[in-house]
């Protein structure tokens, strides 16, 4: 049974989206939050609007619908929807437009770019999918907006609801669920809540916008990359993997299914990238999920994920970050993740469950032993023996005290 949270902990700080939106606070650009639903975007549109509050705006300056909510239906037309932002903000004070789930309105591209030319309005959408950031959107807003990329509760925001509590055991208690409400629910609640999401994600932002008609393929493809997560992956191997299982589907299906998996945030993807020749290959990418708990509602558990579990958590940790995240190659050896910043910072990081024998932390540390250049090398694990050591400069540590 899950231990009891208590409802008011799934209002939990987000610092570093709340320090985002604030550092943008009255600049001249559209402010798009993209993330899977119910990561937080609503919660962390009120933590914010809170915050306008207390720093002097007035109440009747802030104008926010959520077009999932059904009092809000009859906007789900552009010009209506124009023409009540516009009633609402008249005058020359500021006033503070938040738009959430805006896809749910067909054009609203042509509602975003008008208010966008109003000066006295500072205007914030979210979105449930990578789709309404695509096309029309994209091409009338170009240089005109910021994006906000959120992520479910990481794990250094998870623990700062239970500063009493253990690191290990909220590790184990982090598994089960990074969604915000989720975590405040007991296991067959939290199941149900997990299993509505996924129903919403992939009937909504899946098939709906794909139109696909193979569901039930649809749905083997996301358990197939839920369950080798990690594992190298390209759309030959899939389609091979499913038609030896009796369901014959081609390449071109794949390709066009997991690009809509991605789209739906579901998952996230990690090319390949040569170390060496500093080129990024076409083919081979690893998967990772936007939640463990998701993955184990739709893959299972089995112990010997544990390894990819993590490096999955320290995959999205590294994206909150601000990364492009790879998997790097080096010769004919793996490192788990290479992170680039656009202002040339670089990282390199290991990954393994446990290195307390000695040929595994050998097997470990060879890929980035082969590295020759200087930027920071990390292996990751959560070793309780000897969790802090250096080789030659590769530094081995706490996965829970890097998270952190």
């Amino acid at each position: 049974m899950s231990q009891s949270w208590n409802k008011s902990q799934t209002c939990i700080n987000r610092p570093e989206y709340l320090k985002f939106l604030r550092n943008w606070k009255d600049e001249n650009v559209i402010k798009v939050i993209s993330g899977v639903r119910r990561c937080g975007k609503s919660t962390l549109f009120e933590i914010y609007k809170r915050h306008l509050l207390k720093n002097g705006v007035n109440p009747k300056q802030i104008i926010s619908i959520n077009f999932e909510e059904f009092g809000f239906s009859d906007l789900h037309n552009a010009e209506k929807l124009y023409a009540y932002l516009k009633k609402r903000a008249q005058g020359k004070q500021k006033y503070y437009i938040f738009l959430d789930e805006i896809q749910n309105v067909p054009n609203f591209e042509r509602v975003v770019d008008s208010l966008f030319l109003r000066k006295n309005l500072d205007v914030y959408i979210t979105g449930s999918n990578a789709y309404f950031l695509s096309g029309e959107l994209a091409t009338l807003l170009s240089g005109r907006y910021v994006e906000l990329k959120m992520l479910p509760l990481s794990f250094k925001e998870f623990a700062s609801a239970r500063p009493e509590k253990n690191l290990r055991i909220l590790y184990n208690e982090y598994l089960k669920t990074s969604f915000p409400y989720a975590i405040t629910l007991d296991d067959e609640k939290q199941r149900q809540y997990l299993e509505g999401i996924y129903s919403s994600v992939v009937l909504k932002d899946i098939v709906k916008r794909l139109a696909v008609a193979d569901v039930a393929t649809l749905e083997l493809i996301i358990r197939y990359l839920y369950a080798e997560t990690g594992n190298f992956q390209n759309t030959n191997k899939i389609s091979n993997t499913l038609t030896s299982f009796g369901n014959k589907v081609s390449n071109k299906t794949v390709t066009r299914y997991i690009e809509g998996i991605e789209n739906s945030m579901l998952i996230y993807k990690a090319d390949r990238y040569n170390v060496k020749g500093r080129k990024i290959f076409a083919n081979n990418a690893k998967y990772y999920a936007v939640d463990n708990g998701l993955r184990r509602l739709i893959a299972g558990d089995r112990s010997e994920d544990y390894g990819h579990i993590l490096e999955n958590i320290v995959y999205l940790e590294l994206l909150r970050r601000g990364y492009q995240v790879y998997t790097g190659v080096v010769d004919n050896l793996e490192v788990d993740f290479l992170a680039k910043k656009s202002n040339g910072e670089q990282l390199y990081i290991q990954v393994s469950f446990n290195t307390e024998k000695e040929e595994t932390l050998k097997r470990e540390l060879r890929p980035l032993e082969a590295i020759k250049d200087q930027h920071p090398k990390l292996l990751l694990t959560m070793d309780e023996i000897l969790p802090e050591q250096n080789f030659n400069g590769i530094i081995k540590t706490s996965a829970l005290k890097w998270l952190v």
